[in-house]
């Protein structure tokens, strides 16, 4: 089906038509369409367009209106009845108010489309975004969940405007710590023994790996002979060793448990495909120092390999480098990350690179898109960009952490949201099993993290209060579930009653309002996949939930005047539903039927 545009797109269309017929000398001036709360919505364009014609703002207004309405000469009023009213006020500005058929009728062709109306990208490319980067051999803690939470939305949203998205989970699975481990293991083998047989859950696998990686850490710090060992290791590693591959191999497989099982809480796919850590792009790393050395980018100083920048300067006032190649010979993570740009841009065809990192990378991934740019590995036809997000603070401000000062694990928050939310799903059940009831939990626990986070710009720092997350009151993923679950309890108490648009009838102001609101859909995506930001999609749901939650109040569904309205209102609660569905699935979260 074509997408339908919208009511904004063909007002603001019939307004530019008619400054063109009653002003020609004004040519293509935009009209400055906006919404308003006098009117549907207010053209603005009139203000510049008088002082370029030095006109009477309110007397051309007048002229474009007499075009609006077929009362000028030699005008036509439009055969179609979109636009209702034009009035000007103040000083040259159209209010312009549509009529309930026009509103009734678009809707109605958004909901014959599985896609709402929504169009596919004009110009789709591919984007390969990195993101949900954990560490091999260590636990996922609080600071792991903004880059997965955000980094899944913007991936759903980008496939759902027709983007091409290759997904990149740069694990950290290479460096000195591995010989330490490595060493260990083979001077104690039984050390991550699982003392039985079977598939051990992610909690278990990192169990074993955290008691290994203490251990070995107590023997590096206190025994030079082992720490020798362990650097001799790391050298067996990077040379392809096979024994030493095999064991790192093995805390990698160890390490994936664990992390699907967390991303699994999370209610997130993450394909091993998918996951290309650091030792991806080992083989690459000594040709794309060559390279940039040889073109001029990097130059060696005091035996390093580095990029200098004008721009970049420290405290002293010195120009920072970036280290591509430590003195010593081993890489810095910028060698991994320019051999990867090489990767994401040559072999998969990028058109655009995103990484959702935290916001204290920005001057590490400035320079390295700097040092792609001129190395000619980024061109004018790519867009690098880091999606940097803010901190999460506790409820005292301060960075989120225990007690006892220690980094929050994953799965413990995300176990005690789902806690806290089957103490909200108990309360409101009235006929679910307990097994429905731990399902709801689940849903409604993970939808709350996953909102709280996606509902703030991500580029700030936010509060995590479990409390106010599973609250049914305010901007949270659980006033929005509950909006959803009551539209399918109406919708099943209207049995063979069914859902119908009924254009001739005249809507109360609490029905325009939400018709209005459900017809900026298709826009609102497109604003969000352009800019990345998922926090507008959800801000634009709870503003749907709002307009719905007046509308329940004050228009009956089933105990409206007529069958007609009784059918109308059924059909926008069930568009309603349906918008709500397809917003929260491309925020990441579910929408239960019943709560």
């Amino acid at each position: 089906m074509a997408s339908v545009p919208s009511l904004a797109a063909t007002v603001h269309q019939r307004v530019a038509n008619a400054l063109s017929a009653a002003l020609p000398e004004a040519g293509s001036a935009d009209p400055l369409l906006r919404r308003s709360d006098r009117a549907d919505f207010q053209a603005n364009g009139l203000l510049a367009l008088a002082k370029k014609l030095k006109g009477n703002p309110r007397e051309l207004a007048a002229q474009v209106v007499g075009v609006l309405d077929g009362t000028a000469e030699g005008a036509e009023r439009p055969a179609d009845d979109v636009v209702q009213d034009v009035e000007v006020s103040g000083p040259g500005f159209l209010n312009i108010t549509l009529s309930d058929q026009a509103i009734v009728r678009t809707l109605a062709a958004r909901a014959a489309d599985a896609r709402l109306g929504v169009p596919y990208a004009e110009h789709p490319g591919t984007t390969v975004i990195d993101y949900a980067q954990p560490n091999v051999a260590k636990e996922m803690h609080v600071g792991h969940l903004r880059s997965a939470v955000i980094g899944d939305a913007v991936v759903r949203i980008l496939e759902f405007s027709g983007e091409q998205v290759v997904r990149r989970h740069h694990i950290g699975d290479w460096g000195t710590q591995f010989g330490m481990l490595i060493q260990y293991l083979i001077e104690h083998p039984h050390e991550l023994d699982h003392g039985g047989e079977g598939e051990v859950s992610g909690e278990e696998a990192m169990s074993n790996l955290g008691r290994l990686y203490k251990a070995s850490r107590v023997l590096f710090d206190s025994d030079e002979e082992f720490k020798a060992r362990s650097r001799d290791r790391v050298v067996a590693l990077q040379a392809g060793d096979e024994e030493t591959l095999a064991l790192w191999q093995r805390f990698v497989d160890e390490s994936k448990i664990y992390f699907y099982s967390v991303f699994d809480k999370l209610d997130m796919e993450i394909r091993d495909p998918d996951v290309v850590g650091e030792s991806g792009y080992n083989d690459m790393l000594d040709e794309t120092c060559r390279l940039l050395e040889e073109s001029g980018v990097a130059v060696r100083s005091e035996g390093a390999l580095c990029v200098f920048f004008d721009e970049f300067k420290g405290p002293d006032g010195k120009p920072t480098p970036l280290i591509v190649r430590k003195s010593n010979g081993g890489y810095g993570y910028a060698a991994t990350d320019l051999s990867a740009i090489r990767d994401r841009v040559h072999n998969l065809k990028a058109n655009t690179l995103l990484y959702v990192v935290d916001a204290r990378q920005s001057l590490h991934f400035r320079m390295v898109f700097e040092t792609a740019r001129r190395a000619g590995w980024l061109g004018d036809d790519v867009r690098a960009e880091q999606l940097a997000f803010g901190t999460v603070l506790g409820k005292d401000g301060k960075p989120f952490k225990t007690r006892e000062g220690e980094t929050v694990r994953l799965v413990d928050l995300l176990d005690e949201a789902v806690d806290r939310a089957a103490v909200v799903v108990r309360e409101k059940a009235q006929d679910l099993t307990e097994e429905e009831i731990a399902e709801r939990a689940a849903q409604v626990g993970i939808g709350a993290i996953k909102y709280a986070d996606l509902s703030t710009s991500a580029a700030r720092d936010y509060k995590f209060d479990l409390d106010q997350m599973v609250s049914l009151n305010g901007d949270t993923s659980v006033y929005l579930q509950y909006a959803y679950a009551r539209i399918q309890s109406i919708l099943r108490k209207a049995g063979d009653t069914r859902p119908a648009a009924h254009p001739e009838l005249t809507l109360a102001p609490a029905e325009r309002a939400l018709g209005l609101h459900l017809d900026q859909f298709a826009e609102t995506l497109a604003e969000v996949a352009e800019a990345y930001e998922p926090h507008k999609l959800a801000a634009y749901l709870y503003q749907l939930a709002s307009h719905y939650t007046t509308f329940y109040s004050e228009c009956p569904v089933l105990k409206a005047d007529s069958p007609a309205q009784v059918e109308n209102r059924l059909f926008l609660c069930d568009l309603t539903a349906r918008t709500l569905h397809q917003g929260m699935a491309l925020l990441g979260i579910r929408t239960p039927e019943r709560l």
